[in-house]
């Protein structure tokens, strides 16, 4: 085993040797971070200048979209730098700085999705009381809670990550993966073990479960109301449940494969 005073990087083995095909790749990666990164400023903008769309669901979208263009920052560039890199190094620090800025915007996703259900929730079952409950001062503790929440989260895992002593320094990923950064370390803690695995629900599962409950409870509502009322729930509530249980899925399964 190497000592782990020398670890003063890690090497990302998923690149491989892909010769000339990396200025291929380089320039998909920039045309698709340059798309995020536009749209979503323009998205952000428009609601910013728009005063008729000043409402809760498009505030609390904003926020979603400017963390996007975070996560997006944080994963992209340094992909794309690994595009011209020989040896595919990145320094412990920065592997460290990637590792944070995505558990965190992991957080803010979901947090900030589950905030949406439940402006969903009490618009459809609450509608006389939305403007009292889903004020702009309410709003703006949900979005601070969100961010909030989201750091603490990510602080606490990562404050037993960052203590590590490692003897392995290669990590079989395009980026700086949490869990496998853990499995490179020399022993591992109670702790840190507990911390990891707490991790995944306090993040996912957590938020999930009160997007579910809300959009049941809207589902739930609207059955009870009225067949037209049932299928308008249907239509708006289906296209969301859809996309959130994706991204879920998708999480559970990057979760499970670096386990």
């Amino acid at each position: 085993m190497e000592n782990s005073t020398e670890v003063l990087s890690f090497v990302l083995a998923a690149y491989g040797n892909i010769g000339e095909l990396k200025y291929l790749y380089f320039c998909i990666m920039l045309l698709w971070y340059l798309s995020i990164y536009v749209a979503n400023t323009a998205v952000i903008m428009v609601i910013f200048m728009d005063t008729t769309l000043h409402e809760p669901m498009y505030i609390l979208m904003c926020n979603l979209l400017a963390n996007e263009i975070g996560v997006s920052t944080a994963l992209y560039p340094l992909m794309m730098s690994q595009m011209f890199s020989d040896t595919h190094e990145v320094t412990l620090p920065w592997c460290f700085l990637q590792i944070c800025c995505l558990t965190t915007s992991a957080s803010i996703e979901f947090c900030s999705l589950a905030a949406m259900a439940y402006d969903r929730y009490v618009a459809i079952c609450c509608p006389l009381h939305y403007n009292v409950i889903m004020n702009t001062r309410r709003v703006g503790t949900i979005t601070v809670v969100v961010w909030m929440y989201s750091f603490d989260n990510s602080l606490f895992s990562f404050s037993f990550v960052i203590r590590l002593k490692f003897c392995g320094n290669v990590i079989d990923k395009l980026f700086c993966d949490q869990h496998l950064t853990i499995k490179l370390a020399c022993s591992v803690s109670v702790l840190s073990k507990v911390s990891n695995r707490l991790y995944p629900f306090v993040t996912i599962v957590m938020p999930f479960s009160l997007i579910l409950v809300s959009y049941v409870k809207i589902l739930v509502i609207c059955w009870n109301t009225s067949e037209e009322s049932w299928q308008k729930a249907v239509t708006t509530c289906t296209p969301q449940i859809v996309s959130i249980s994706s991204l879920f899925i998708g999480l559970i399964f990057h979760i499970s494969v670096a386990r």
